[in-house]
């Protein structure tokens, strides 16, 4: 079985102005709200029109499966 990175990602975006700025805050919290959770990657994107302007955070995640967990546990 190939060995994957990540097995779940939370996205998170904003386009308006007051929410672009608020939006690590956002991250972070939801970080410190998941301590089971083993954060491999963030990524950051930026895409915009003539209008808007939107970022985005990307937050890749590892989070050991309750099989994973029984597999381990001493019988």
């Amino acid at each position: 079985m190939p060995f994957a990175r990540f097995n779940g990602i939370k996205v998170f975006s904003a386009t308006m102005v007051a929410q672009r700025e608020a939006l690590g805050g956002l991250v972070t919290d939801w970080i410190h709200a998941h301590p089971q959770f083993e954060i491999v990657d963030l990524v950051v994107s930026q895409s915009s029109d003539a209008s808007f302007h939107c970022i985005a955070i990307s937050v890749f995640y590892w989070e050991e499966l309750a099989r994973e967990r029984d597999q381990r546990a001493p019988t």
